[in-house]
């Protein structure tokens, strides 16, 4: 996983208004939930005091309260209730719930997974999406395979003839992206098996951005062609257009065993013309991307889920002149985690240096002058200090921090 990244980790569609949504994303539980005003509040769902999911909790006002003991957290993670003590209670300050920083931009949840900033990036996109007029339709699932191998698979598409030749209902990509009109699209199959060369390659990098561009054809046809431009964007945006096809995937950590995958597809100028009636045509493209969901998608997870090593990384694999967009992607990321590794420790050395200049000087030592002989008062079983919680000067030692708070509540508890 790649911190100091923006991940979108819902649709803006997924998050119920009437009680907390709950999802494991980056190797974390968290919790959604929307407040009166509908701020959207995403947090760390284990309820500190025993651990309880708080995602299956219920909503109280400005609080999300968990199912357990009724512990209610508002939106800065604080806990503001604990039934169990009561309504006047002094409630233990160790009773906090992490708030992770949350945008809704693009018909997505984005969550800023990372180091704490004042000031954190904008949520960019290339702007082939950002300026893309096509209505499109988006559908999420999710797969037991690491992130980065299914990035891979959507970086190229010279499997698609070895993977994809068989189900039938693969004839639709065949129709579609190879069959010709004076065939009356009937020779799509042949056409599609045939093409497995890739031509005119070119890579171009741009800061956390890849654009790849080629042509897979027939080596015996060359007008047996099809053109592909493809985008891969840190951390996990992939986005690809062919002929009629045009489809943005974005593939966000569930944990090391676990994606996310979110799809949108994009209208095809000519659905307008096949489907003349407006409110069908969203219709045609959820069935198309439930096809892909049920059966394409499948067919590369089943080739991915007996790949070795599981984790794709720089050296495990051999790649040949066309995965250039592959290893491209794999130096990014490697890239972006040394950074996020130096920031981590010059934050860390920042954080010392700060502390140590303003920590105050120790007090000199002041030499100790014996005024009586006689032995300190004891308790009655020996030890010194007759209240047993005194100091030297009979001064009580006052508890702070978790200790007193916990010493409060239990005291509280009793009472």
């Amino acid at each position: 996983m790649i911190p100091n990244q923006w991940y979108p980790i819902l649709q803006t569609g997924d998050i119920k208004r009437d009680r907390p949504t709950g999802v494991r994303r980056m190797g974390e539980e968290l919790v959604l939930w929307r407040d009166l005003g509908g701020t959207l509040v995403c947090q760390s769902a284990r309820c500190p005091h025993k651990g309880a999911n708080i995602a299956e909790g219920r909503l109280k006002g400005n609080t999300v309260e968990c199912p357990y003991h009724g512990f209610r957290y508002n939106a800065e993670g604080t806990c503001k209730v604990v039934p169990a003590l009561g309504a006047n209670a002094r409630i233990p300050q160790s009773l906090q719930l992490k708030t992770y920083p949350v945008r809704e931009q693009h018909g997505l949840v984005w969550l800023w997974w990372g180091e704490a900033r004042e000031q954190l990036p904008e949520i960019e996109l290339p702007h082939e999406l950002v300026g893309n007029p096509r209505p499109h339709e988006t559908i999420s699932w999710t797969r037991p395979v690491h992130y980065t191998r299914y990035i891979e698979s959507l970086l190229e598409f010279y499997h698609v003839t070895f993977v994809h030749r068989d189900h039938w209902t693969n004839n639709i990509d065949y129709t579609f992206m190879y069959g010709t009109a004076r065939n009356l699209w009937m020779d799509g199959r042949e056409r599609y098996l045939a093409a497995n060369k890739i031509v005119n390659h070119e890579v171009v990098v741009d800061g956390t951005t890849i654009r790849s561009t080629f042509d897979q054809c027939e080596e015996a046809n060359p007008a047996n062609s099809s053109h592909f431009n493809l985008i891969y964007q840190a951390p996990g945006l992939t986005h690809v257009k062919t002929g009629l096809l045009e489809i943005t995937t974005w593939l966000t950590p569930i944990d090391d065993e676990n994606t996310l995958a979110i799809m949108r597809l994009y209208e095809y100028p000519q659905l307008r013309t096949m489907v003349p009636i407006k409110p069908l045509r969203p219709w045609v493209l959820r069935a198309s991307l439930l096809m892909e969901k049920l059966v394409q998608d499948p067919q590369d997870v089943g080739i991915m889920l007996r790949q070795e090593p599981k984790v794709s990384e720089r050296g495990v694999n051999k790649f040949i002149a066309v995965d250039e967009m592959n290893a491209k992607f794999l130096q990014i990321r490697d890239r972006l985690k040394a950074e996020a590794e130096a920031d981590a420790k010059a934050g860390a050395e920042a954080h010392t240096e700060t502390h140590a200049e303003t920590a105050p000087a120790a007090a000199p030592e002041t030499p100790v002058t014996q005024t009586s002989t006689t032995p300190p008062a004891t308790n009655g079983n020996g030890s010194g200090n007759g209240n047993g919680s005194k100091g030297a000067h009979g001064t009580r030692r006052k508890r702070t921090g978790a200790a007193a708070d916990r010493e409060d509540g239990l005291t509280k508890a009793r009472s």
